[in-house]
């Protein structure tokens, strides 16, 4: 198992979703590994938890990465956290891109979750699951 490639792996995620030109005319620059203190956009899109599991064997080490994108909004529907989210699943699901360290094998689309906040703002969860090997051999 390593959970050396993790770093790069949201390093690779975070740069493909601010890349995105379509995910872009949504949010414009409100995409975040980690929201900022203060006042919030009133759309903005977030990183989230990680959970990694052990998927190496005798040739590499590798783990399988479930992390989550979440989409939150102060609308009063889902619209635009919906259309937000769908850019978001277009740019990720699928997507082959080079890693800091390691190789991305798959990156696939897994689930999403959307309800309401306490605050009474909408918030869509959007779960990935990554499958990476380190190219350090075991």
């Amino acid at each position: 198992m390593t959970y050396a490639v993790s770093a790069s792996l949201q390093t690779a995620v975070y740069g493909l979703l601010q890349a995105d030109a379509a995910l872009g005319a949504l949010v414009g620059a409100a995409i975040f590994d980690r929201p900022p203190a203060g006042s919030m956009p009133g759309l903005y899109v977030a990183l989230g938890p990680e959970r990694v599991r052990e998927a190496g064997d005798k040739t590499a080490y590798g783990a399988w990465h479930e992390f989550e994108v979440s989409v939150v909004t102060e609308s009063a529907g889902f619209l635009d956290a919906k259309n937000a989210a769908g850019a978001i699943s277009d740019v990720l699901h699928g997507a082959d891109v080079a890693l800091g360290r390691g190789v991305l094998v798959g990156l696939w689309f897994l689930r999403a979750r959307a309800g309401l906040e306490t605050d009474g703002r909408r918030r869509i969860d959007l779960t990935f699951r990554a499958r990476v090997e380190d190219t350090v051999a075991p």
